[in-house]
């Protein structure tokens, strides 16, 4: 359980320290669930990521991220400030009480789903805390999905709210990526309802000339595709931990 300020509760959270870790200083995954799970689907659906975790020498940390929270923080609703506690609060708590590196460039986020778009939007959010970033059949772009998944009830109604959603979607952040300030990777599974907006993501950051891995599977929006999809993340991201961006 990790303590909250911002919404006044504990939160449980998943922490996976690899094997051999005691005395060491090492880098941090964040692993977000998707939409209507919580902090145990990693760990229970894919129990493989504990010995990826021991391979690569890395924490694995899997918050518990609401039920529909899509990892924002929503004015005056106490019980919805997410991107407070994993961005500030969690970062904290896990670095006060673990052999994890505290530099940046340790510190990498990713998520499924919901959490794949959380991951994204936090990052390039706190540039300075992530140096990092994946996403794995992440909704991108919500905008396409306005009466979907408890977003009018954070953000209100698309119509009627369109730049409140612009500025939560990560389709509309990629101006805010500094050059050479965050290492990303995204992919999505080619029968997933998410491709279209991972490939229009995919090519606008191209376009921007934004650098990023993009990998495409064949693969639908389940538990099959992410316990293999994760397997590239992980990779990536000890790649980036053992030679990271200049």
């Amino acid at each position: 359980m990790v303590p909250s300020a911002a919404m006044n509760k504990s939160i449980k959270t998943v922490v996976i320290q690899p094997e051999n870790a005691k005395g060491k200083t090492l880098p941090t995954v964040y692993l977000l669930h998707g939409y209507s799970g919580n902090y145990s689907n990693w760990v229970n659906k894919v129990p493989a990521i504990k010995a990826l975790a021991d391979q690569y020498q890395m924490y694995i940390v899997c918050p518990d991220g609401g039920f529909g929270s899509w990892y924002w923080d929503i004015p005056n609703d106490a019980n919805y400030q997410y991107e407070t506690f994993v961005s500030k609060e969690l970062i904290n708590y896990i670095e006060s009480n673990y052999g994890v590196a505290k530099d940046r460039s340790k510190r990498a986020i990713t998520g499924l789903s919901m959490g794949g778009h959380g991951a994204l939007y936090l990052a390039i959010k706190h540039q300075d805390l992530y140096a990092a970033a994946g996403s794995t059949a992440g909704g991108v772009d919500i905008r396409p999905f306005p009466n979907n998944w408890e977003m009018a009830k954070r953000l209100g109604e698309y119509n009627e709210q369109v730049d409140s959603w612009n500025a939560h979607t990560v389709m509309e952040m990629t101006h805010l990526i500094k050059p050479k300030s965050l290492a990303l990777f995204i992919d999505c599974g080619t029968e997933d309802f998410f491709y279209q907006v991972n490939t229009k993501l995919h090519e606008k950051l191209t376009y921007m000339n934004i650098p990023h891995r993009f990998l495409t599977m064949p693969g639908a929006h389940n538990w099959d595709y992410w316990s293999k999809s994760i397997l590239y993340q992980l990779v990536f991201f000890n790649d980036f931990f053992t030679t990271p961006i200049k």
